[in-house]
């Protein structure tokens, strides 16, 4: 296309045609196991040619774009290019937009665990992307709409359902993904969420809703992304085409080029590389026909002495696929239209019936092998009935339908369009839709041959791509590789037959027009067929190297090459002959041309200087007759005296120049009071001159200043910064250290009334106890009072202890606070001692720390005696409860 658009530019339009492929590669490329920028579509584009053959527009054609790529990836590979450049490459605002998130969030992106392409740049492919959009004249709102379904796509892979009842029915989870999805197409989320979750059928006049289970769900919304974006996908065609139309520009004249799959084995092939591969076998056929079939006809049609090539012929596995109605094609569509066909029976079925064709062998379950041109490949027909149905329900139609932008509803548009064109060949019933549509193996095989019946029309030319390795590296040539691909697109053939046959031929009539003018004139004016073989006797071409057809002569490899030769070297010496008797001629005329113009010039110039030597004479004799009457009127006094005169002048003159070169030497004469003025000159421009210096001094000096000014200004924001950077850490640090303060503040006064309120309960229980025992015994009292006297040094010692640490307390907190205040006063600069404040900022905190491990712990030791003090009051409590009792009872009794 760059050859083309370089041959035939100028009129502009083709560079519009080369900004198309990066669009359709961004869209219709994608990373296999085998190439990193592999084309998952065919393409046909039509480049026409105005009649000066100057390129007038183009016309662009798609075939079976690979649509399970976008919710299928296999291992190590990517989904198409588009959407990874989108992830990496929009822009902030349309990213938001669109709430678009990393690759590898999106579940149809990360099945492979491939996110990017060694050596390639998604982010700057999107840019390239967006710039070819602009070239052939994609609005900036459709493209915002295009990203907005591929986004959608990427979202509707993140829909989960959730099962509902016992019988495994399940609804779309309403979580981000469907919410991104019902904005992004422009629907309602319980309009989403009802059709990728139930689907509705007509049994006679009565609609029925049925709910869907997990795997139904999950194909209906697979289903929808893949409709969506190859939607998307022949829009974007659709508008390119629009751009590239010729309109009334056509004039018949035009190249096509054709790039289409090449023949694919993997370890496993689907209903794609069935289709990839059936349409390989229809190109190879062409070619063979071109270069093998058509080649030999000629040579039988012309008569001449032929042996027969045998080369391998296709036709028997063309037949296996389009042979009705038992072939490959036919019997998947057969079985696609049956309710309860599976891919089991679809199988079985091409077991049962083509079993004896030679091209076909059966294999265990699902699977099946093709003998094809350029190899057997065994296909596994899991999941061939459904991308053959190529099912997208009603209710998901009617939901693109109903959807706010306008995207959506072409591609509703054009869903229902096809599904009401008239229907030709096997028809599938879309589970209870009112639609009917086209199986995509009978679309294919209808594109094909199209496309077929074109190529049939045209002159080809083919162009075999041959990989030096399987591993994607440079400089790696597989020699056994190279060689199967050669022998696969029957290459080694060609070779055979270029070097058997007559590859070089020529009528007789151009044979003769173009080699004629090297025989003689009596036998040149001959017959075409006389003047072609007195040619080949002339020069000694050997009968085994050519061959005299009924209309052409046909020569072996090399042969017209000696004839070229010799026209070419007898042009030249013709074409040096010519140019020595031309240049001889040119040289003669130039030479008389120049002979008559230096004629010419020679009177021109004669006549011109004659006139001119009159005029001149003229005057002469004038000026004398003048100088003659002057003298006669003036003496020879009046003369004289004229002269002194003269000379008089001519002596002041020349006196006044010498003085004026000769410098101011009148100055020094002049007097005083001009010496007076000259040397205050001379002061006060030396005095202005010494002005000058120092204003200049000063200015330097100022800018000198105001750069130390500015350096300074820029520390003391830098200080600024620091300053209040390490303010807020201290004040950090200080509301953390009043925290803690108050916290042990806290305990310590909650521990000091707890004591507090024991000490009055023991005192108040204490003198109830003495007045009530004033009668009992001696030794009772005294026994009480001792016990009362060793409860109460227990108590008196906690106190002690506690009011210890409420002092350490105060002080720890005083000297904390002094310390964190000392710092800030050296940090600000309020006060000046040599001290690192971050240095001794760490070391504060490390002792604060450290002081607040141990306080703590005391603390807690400290609650622990009370506790057990506690205990101790209690028994004895109990003790007194018990004497007290004992007290009563006696008394009583």
């Amino acid at each position: 296309m760059q050859y083309l658009a370089a041959l035939g530019g100028g009129s502009g339009i083709e560079y519009e045609i080369l900004k198309t492929n990066p669009i359709l590669e961004a869209f219709g490329n994608a990373k296999t196991s085998r190439n990193d920028n592999s084309s998952r579509f065919g393409k046909l584009i039509e480049i026409h040619f105005s009649e000066t053959g100057k390129i007038s527009g183009a016309k662009i054609q798609t075939f079976l774009l690979e649509k399970s790529r976008v919710v299928q990836c296999a291992e190590g590979e990517r989904s198409y290019h588009i959407f990874y450049q989108l992830c990496a490459g929009a822009p902030p605002a349309l990213r938001e937009k669109l709430d678009l998130k990393s690759a590898y969030e999106y579940k149809y992106l990360k099945q492979s665990n491939c996110y990017s392409i060694t050596g390639v740049d998604d982010a700057e492919q999107f840019r390239i992307v967006v710039e070819a959009l602009d070239i052939v004249h994609v609005s900036k709102e459709d493209q915002e709409s295009v990203f907005a379904m591929l986004a959608a796509v990427l979202w509707m892979g993140n829909v989960s359902f959730t099962v509902i009842d016992n019988e495994n029915h399940v609804e779309a989870v309403a979580d981000e993904g469907l919410t991104n999805v019902a904005r992004l197409i422009g629907c309602d989320v319980g309009d989403l969420k009802q059709a990728l979750s139930t689907r509705k059928m007509r049994v006679g006049n009565d609609n029925i809703i049925q709910k869907l289970t997990l795997s139904q769900a999950i194909d209906t919304r697979d289903a929808l992304a893949k409709s969506i974006y190859a939607c998307l996908f022949d829009w974007l065609v659709e508008q390119i085409n629009k751009s590239l139309a010729v309109g009334k520009r056509r004039t018949g004249r035009s190249i096509s080029i054709l790039d289409i799959y090449g023949f694919e084995s993997f370890d496993r092939n689907s209903f794609e590389q069935f289709c990839i591969n059936y349409a390989n076998e229809r190109l190879q056929q062409h070619f063979n026909r071109h270069l093998f079939k058509l080649e030999q006809e000629e040579y039988i049609q012309d008569g001449i002495d032929w042996n027969r090539v045998d080369f391998e012929d296709n036709q028997d596995c063309l037949n296996l696929f389009e042979k009705k109605p038992l072939g490959l094609l036919s019997l998947l569509d057969e079985e696609s239209t049956f309710p309860n066909g599976t891919d089991l029976t679809f199988a079985n079925k091409l077991k049962q019936h083509l079993n004896s064709n030679s091209c076909f062998r059966g294999e265990r379950g699902k699977a099946f092998s093709v003998c094809h041109y350029a190899g057997e490949v065994m296909y596994d027909t899991t999941g061939f009935l459904e991308k053959n149905r190529d099912l997208l329900h009603l209710d998901s139609i009617q939901l693109l339908s109903s959807c706010t932008c306008h995207l959506p509803q072409i591609f509703a548009s054009n869903m229902l369009t096809q599904s009401e064109k008239p229907v030709v060949g096997p028809l599938y019933k879309s589970g209870g839709a009112d639609s009917q549509k086209l199986s995509v193996a009978t679309k294919f095989k209808g594109q094909l041959f199209q496309l077929m019946q074109r190529l049939e029309t045209t002159t080809p030319h083919f162009i075999r791509c041959i990989k030096p390795n399987n591993f994607q590296s440079p400089g790696n040539y597989d020699q056994g590789l190279v060689l199967q691909q050669l022998r696969c697109c029957g290459v080694l053939e060609v070779v055979r037959i270029s070097r058997s046959g007559f590859p070089t031929r020529m009528s007789h009539q151009k044979f003769a027009r173009r080699y004629g003018f090297l025989l003689l004139e009596s036998v040149a004016s001959q017959d075409p067929l006389s003047v072609s073989v007195a040619i080949l006797h002339q020069f000694n071409i050997l009968p085994e190297m050519y061959q005299v057809g009924y209309t052409k002569l046909f020569f072996r490899t090399g042969q017209i090459g000696v004839l070229e030769d010799t026209r070419n070297h007898t042009l030249h010496g013709i074409l040096r002959v010519q140019s020595c008797f031309r240049g001889h001629q040119a040289r003669c005329h130039l030479r008389d041309l120049r002979r008559g113009i230096a004629t010419l010039q020679s009177f021109v110039r004669g006549e011109k200087t004659r006139k001119e030597f009159a005029i001149l004479l003229q005057r002469h004799r004038a000026a004398v007759v003048i100088q003659k009457q002057i003298r006669s009127r003036i003496g020879r006094k009046k003369f004289m005296s004229i002269y002194d005169a003269s000379i008089v002048i001519q002596s002041v003159i020349r006196g006044w120049l010498v003085r004026r070169c000769s410098g101011d030497l009148g100055l020094l004469t002049a007097g005083g009071r001009k010496d007076k003025e000259s040397d205050e000159v001379l002061v006060k421009s030396s005095f202005l001159a010494e002005l000058q210096r120092r204003v200049l001094k000063a200015e330097a000096a100022l800018r000198e200043k105001e750069e130390e000014n500015d350096i300074l200004h820029q520390r003391l924001q830098q200080y600024e910064n620091r300053w209040s950077e390490y303010e807020l850490k201290m004040k950090s640090m200080e509301e953390v250290w009043q925290k803690q303060m108050r916290s042990l503040q806290s305990s310590l006064s909650i521990a000091k009334k707890s004591l507090a309120m024991d000490d009055s309960r023991r005192n108040s229980d204490a003198s109830v106890n003495l007045n009530d025992d004033r009668d009992s015994s001696w030794d009772t009292g005294s026994n009480f009072r001792g016990q009362e006297s060793n409860g109460m040094r227990p108590m008196s010692a906690g106190l002690t202890v506690i009011s210890r640490m409420a002092e350490e307390f105060e002080q720890r907190s005083q000297v904390f606070g002094d310390d964190a205040k000392f710092l800030v006063e050296v940090k600000s600069g309020q006060t000046e001692a040599s001290l690192n404040p971050d240095r001794e900022l760490r070391r504060l905190k490390q002792m604060f720390e450290a002081w607040k491990k141990d306080y703590g712990s005391r603390l807690r030791e400290t609650k622990v005696i009370l506790q057990k003090l506690g205990n101790e009051e209690g028994s004895g409590d109990k003790a007194r409860k018990k004497w007290w009792v004992r007290r009563n009872s006696s008394r009583f009794n």
